[in-house]
């Protein structure tokens, strides 16, 4: 099993002020009485992607905006807590100090949190956190009507409208960033196919994986079965022919597009010259008439 790294400092970099509320929902009172308890319990439900148990140890501000925010959110969100990208086991420990250690298995992989000594002064507990990479971030619980809350993540309080706002944008980001890689993966397997076969693929079908010792221009074995399939990511990709002037077939132009329409997603297209442009199309096909994204990653 993979063991992934993740760096904690990135979620106390993404945090905004929120106010302090004044009440909190009741706890167990092993919970209510160790914020170390506290933490780790908010830690298991979100690896778990409980999202009724994770709001109980959130302030009451923050966990009805929590509950506020649309399914896929708080399902992001919960990801983003844990570091998983997908619903796991918890498994707790100790380690040679009694300080908590937790995992999160997934099938992907393993998150593993090490807590260090709690310092608690009054109602306010400050909890260091590491990931076996050696990231660390410093999670802050405050006490109210005798349960233990998340507070903050660093020196900034939690707010989980904008806490989520961000991570959703950085989730749409490194979406279309693998998007246009997928696009580059394309066309360099194009251009590949190119040179050892001398002409163009007819399909990105003919790009696909091949029985051992059986490429062939029907079966090149360039890319992965589900990129010659033309679906990926929640993109379809399509390919097409550019004959030149002289009707040689040399030249050719991709484009990914969003299955779902969507404001918030952009389509993308792959000119000829290698370029990439893109722009949000509400899932209409991307063309070279829209703004260049990226130019200096040509194929």
């Amino acid at each position: 099993m993979t063991i992934r790294f993740f760096p904690l400092a990135f979620l106390a970099a993404s945090v905004a002020l929120s106010l302090v509320p004044s009440s909190v929902p009741r706890v167990s009172a092993q919970d209510a009485s160790d914020p170390a308890a506290a933490l780790s319990a908010a830690m298991v439900a979100a690896c778990r992607d409980n999202e009724a148990q994770f709001s109980n140890y959130l302030t009451p501000d923050n966990a009805a905006a929590f509950r506020a925010l649309p399914a896929e959110q708080r399902s992001a969100f919960l990801k983003r807590f844990s570091l998983s990208d997908m619903p796991g086991k918890p498994l707790s420990s100790t380690d040679q100090q009694n300080h908590a250690v937790l995992l999160c298995q997934t099938p992907s992989g393993t998150v593993q949190y090490h807590f260090g000594a709690a310092r608690v002064h009054e109602n306010l507990a400050f909890i260091p956190v590491s990931v076996v990479d050696g990231e660390q971030a410093e999670f802050g619980l405050v006490r109210e009507s005798g349960g233990w809350r998340l507070l903050s993540l660093g020196l900034v309080l939690l707010d989980i409208p904008q806490l989520a706002k961000q991570w959703a944008e950085a989730d749409l980001r490194a979406s279309e960033d693998t998007v246009m890689d997928a696009l580059r993966t394309l066309a360099g397997a194009i251009q590949t196919y190119n040179r050892a076969f001398g002409k163009l693929p007819e399909s990105l079908a003919e790009l696909g994986p091949a029985p051992k010792d059986q490429i062939s221009p029907e079966q090149a074995s360039l890319v992965s079965a589900e990129l010659a399939s033309g679906q990926q990511n929640g993109y379809q990709f399509r390919y097409r022919i550019v004959p030149d002037p002289s009707g040689n077939d040399t030249k050719f132009e991709l484009a990914a597009t969003p299955e779902k329409s969507s404001q918030s997603r952009r389509s993308f297209f792959l000119d000829a010259t290698g370029k990439i442009h893109g722009a949000a199309k509400h899932g209409a096909v991307s063309t070279s008439d829209d703004p260049v994204i990226d130019s200096e990653k040509s194929p």
